[in-house]
C-alpha cells in the first residue's frame, strides 16, 4: 500500500520520463549497473545471417512492393549450438552480431496476436522440422522444393499472419507451399521454456528454507549450482523436505528447490544457477537483448546448454526481508515490478516520487508503463544499508513495426560474424536489414526517470494474508 495514516486505494499518479534518443539499431548502455543481476532464462545467441533463403514479393498495406530475401536466419547459441528462425517482425531492422534471448510470446510481438498459434502450427508442419522435401511438396501439391524455395514458402505464409503483408515467393512451388501452409494452420498452443525458474528472487530469514523456487523446463535433467557467496555463508540448495539437492543430482520439470540459511547468517545474499542441455521448443520467440531489432521465432535447434538463475535474499528480526523482481508485460504497456517482504517489519521504497509501502508477510506490484521502443531503467533502493539497489533495464519491444526503414528493399553486405554460411549468401532479411557497425550507430540510451507528470502508474496489492487485491 501508500504509506499512509490509513489504507488508501492502491493508486499512483506520476510520470516516466525518456531523456535522450532512441534510434534505431543497437542502443548505448548506460545508467547505473544492475546489482541484482542474475543468469538469464532459457537460451541467448548471436545473429550471424539469413542462411536459407529465396526471393518473395510482399505488398505492403500501404500498397508499396518490393521483392526480398525471405527465408531462415541462422543464430548460435552462447555454448555454440545453432539455433533457425524466422522473422516475425517484417519492418523492424536487424543486425548481425545483435544479442537475442528467448522469451513467453506475452513478452514479444505475438502478444496479442490472435494468428500465433497458426503460427506455431506452421513451424510444426513445414521445413526445416519436415525435412523430407519431397514429401512437403506433395502435402502442398507441389513440384519438387529446394531449402531455399521451402524456406521462402514458408516465410512468406509467416508474415502473412505475423504482419499482414501479403507475401508470395517468386518460385511457383514455394508459392504453393505458402498457400497450403496458410489454408491448412490450426491453432496450437504456445510451447513451454526451455527452462526457467520462477520465481526468479525470493526472500525470508536466517534458520529458514527459503523458497520454493519452481523449475519450469522441457529438458529431461536440470543441475542446479550454488555461487560462491551461498558456500561462504553456508547457504545450501534443498527440496521441501530439508534435503540438499547435490551439484550432481538431476531435477526435473514441476522440481521445487529452496535456500537453506543457517540460523546464525548475518543478512545476506545468495544465488544459485540451473543448467540443462536441450532442444529449445520450436515456436518459442526470440527478442533483442536490450535493443530494438526484428523479433524471431524459433524454427529448429541443435541441443543446446540453457540456464537460468534465482537469488534469496534473507535479514534477520526487526528488518524487511525483500525480494525484487521485474517482468515486461505488453498486453498492459509496461514493466510489472513485484517487492515481496517476508520480513516482520513494513518495507518502504520511493517509486516515481511516491513512498510505497509493503506490509510484512504481504506483496506489491506495481506496474510501471513504458512506451513502445522506449529503453527504460528502473531502480529501488535496498533496505539493508551498504547494499546495492535493484537496477532493472531493458526496451519493451511488443509491436511490429507500422512501417518500413528508410530503404526497405536495401541488399544487405556480406555477414561479418558467425560462420559457415558462403560468401554469396544474403546476410540478413532485406525486411529493414542495415549492414552498418552496431556500435557505431548505436542511440543514445534513453532512461526512464522517477519525475515529471503524465502517465500513471498502478499498484495492484498481493497480500498473503489477505488473499486478493484491494
Amino acid at each position: 500500500m501508500i504509506s499512509a495514516p490509513r489504507r488508501v486505494a492502491p493508486r499512483l499518479a506520476a510520470t516516466a520520463v525518456a531523456t535522450g534518443l532512441l534510434a534505431t539499431g543497437a542502443i548505448a548502455a548506460g545508467g547505473a549497473a544492475i546489482a541484482d543481476e542474475q543468469p538469464g532464462s532459457g537460451a541467448t545467441a548471436t545473429l550471424d545471417n539469413l542462411a536459407i533463403a529465396d526471393t518473395v514479393d510482399v505488398t505492403l498495406p500501404n500498397g508499396r512492393e518490393q521483392s526480398i530475401q525471405g527465408g531462415l536466419f541462422k543464430l548460435t547459441a552462447d555454448d555454440g549450438g545453432i539455433l533457425q528462425t524466422y522473422c516475425i517482425d517484417f519492418n523492424t531492422p536487424a543486425q548481425n552480431g545483435t544479442a537475442y534471448r528467448e522469451t513467453g510470446w506475452d513478452s514479444s510481438t505475438l502478444h496479442n496476436n490472435p494468428e500465433a498459434g497458426r503460427i506455431h502450427w506452421i513451424l510444426q508442419n513445414s521445413y526445416p522440422v519436415v525435412n523430407d522435401l519431397s514429401a512437403l511438396a506433395a502435402s502442398a501439391g507441389a513440384g519438387e522444393l529446394s531449402d531455399e524455395q521451402a524456406a521462402a514458402g514458408t516465410q512468406a505464409a509467416i508474415w502473412q499472419l505475423s504482419d499482414g503483408v501479403d507475401a508470395v515467393p517468386e518460385n511457383e512451388n514455394a508459392a504453393k507451399l505458402t498457400e497450403w501452409l496458410l489454408e491448412s494452420a490450426e491453432d496450437v498452443p504456445e510451447p513451454n521454456a526451455s527452462l526457467e525458474l520462477t520465481p526468479s528472487q525470493v526472500s525470508g530469514q536466517p534458520g529458514q528454507i527459503i523458497g520454493p523456487v519452481t523449475v519450469n523446463t522441457t529438458a529431461e535433467s536440470v543441475f542446479v549450482t550454488p555461487d560462491v557467496a551461498a558456500a561462504e555463508q553456508g547457504v545450501t540448495i534443498v527440496d521441501a523436505n530439508g534435503e540438499i539437492i547435490t551439484e550432481d543430482q538431476a531435477v526435473s520439470n514441476g522440481s521445487e528447490l529452496y535456500f537453506s540459511v543457517p540460523a546464525d547468517a548475518e543478512p545476506g545474499t545468495a544465488a544459485l544457477t540451473a543448467t540443462a542441455s536441450s532442444q529449445v521448443p520450436v515456436g518459442r520467440a526470440f527478442t533483442g537483448v536490450d535493443t530494438r531489432t526484428q523479433t524471431m521465432i524459433l524454427a529448429g535447434s541443435s541441443a543446446s546448454s540453457v540456464t537460468a538463475g534465482a537469488s534469496v535474499n534473507w535479514a534477520g528480526e526487526g528488518s524487511p526481508s525483500v525480494a525484487v523482481t521485474a517482468e515486461q508485460s505488453c498486453a498492459e504497456g509496461g514493466v510489472s515490478v513485484t517487492v515481496d517482504n517476508t520480513g516482520d517489519v513494513p518495507f518502504e521504497f520511493q517509486l516515481v516520487g511516491e513512498t510505497v509501502e509493503v506490509a510484512p508477510g504481504s506483496s506489491e506490484s506495481v506496474l510501471v508503463p513504458v512506451d513502445e521502443d522506449q529503453a527504460y531503467e528502473i531502480e529501488i533502493a535496498h533496505p539493508q544499508e551498504g547494499e546495492e539497489p535493484w537496477v532493472f533495464t531493458g526496451v519493451l519491444d511488443c509491436s511490429p513495426a507500422d512501417e518500413p526503414g528508410d530503404e526497405p528493399g536495401n541488399e544487405p553486405a556480406p555477414a561479418t560474424t558467425g560462420g559457415g554460411a558462403s560468401d554469396d549468401s544474403p546476410d540478413l532479411a532485406e525486411t529493414g536489414s542495415d549492414s552498418g557497425n552496431p556500435a557505431m550507430i548505436a542511440g543514445i540510451a534513453v532512461v526512464l526517470l522517477i519525475a515529471g507528470a503524465g502517465a500513471v502508474f498502478f499498484i495492484r496489492r498481493r497480500s498473503a494474508t489477505a488473499g486478493g487485491d484491494e
